[in-house]
């Protein structure tokens, strides 16, 4: 059974959100954002990791708070949220993760079975496969390999979405994997 003095605060709560009373957005926000950082913190053991979730989980809400609805009760909208985000991070970070773990196992492959005169072929012959990636997925994979920038700042410089730039580079293993199994055939 639904608590009509909850729908009704809600209501009212939701109004001033949709409104865009910072206050209230002030008030929520310091109400809710400890309790969901100690949830976040359960999930992930990583202080970092926990902060940026939380911070994502207000971004999005405040995104979407004109599809808001007063029967439903915003603490729980905003515990599963911060859940769904971990979810969502950690299988993406999963993924990306073995694309990074098999990149380096064959970086240390080439480095302990090869001369010098060997690595220098090998490293000229992945430059040129690089070269070979298209221009976006290139610059945005030499950004990140070669000048060692963050995805936030490459994000940042380029003006484009976080998870832009994950697809690019995550395009550009697979585009060199492909290419390297390809010249081993």
């Amino acid at each position: 059974m639904i608590d009509q003095n909850i729908v009704e605060k809600n209501k009212i709560l939701i109004s001033k959100l949709q409104e865009g009373n910072e206050k209230v957005w002030r008030e929520l926000v310091n109400k809710y954002s400890d309790k969901l950082f100690g949830y976040a913190l359960s999930l992930s053991f990583d202080h970092s990791i926990a902060s940026d979730i939380v911070q994502q989980v207000f971004i999005s809400f405040y995104e979407y708070r004109f599809k808001l609805k007063p029967q439903y009760s915003m603490e729980s909208f905003l515990y599963k949220s911060v859940y769904n985000k971990f979810i969502t991070d950690y299988h993406k970070n999963k993924s990306l993760t073995r694309l990074h773990e098999q990149y380096y196992f064959i970086l240390e492959q080439q480095l302990s079975n090869s001369s010098d005169e060997q690595l220098s072929k090998n490293i000229d012959k992945m430059n040129s496969l690089i070269d070979k990636l298209p221009d976006k997925t290139k610059m945005i994979f030499s950004l990140k390999k070669k000048h060692g920038l963050t995805n936030q700042e490459i994000a940042d410089y380029n003006k484009i979405s976080l998870k832009t730039v994950e697809a690019h580079i995550t395009k550009a293993f697979k585009l060199l994997r492909n290419m390297v199994e390809k010249i081993k055939e």
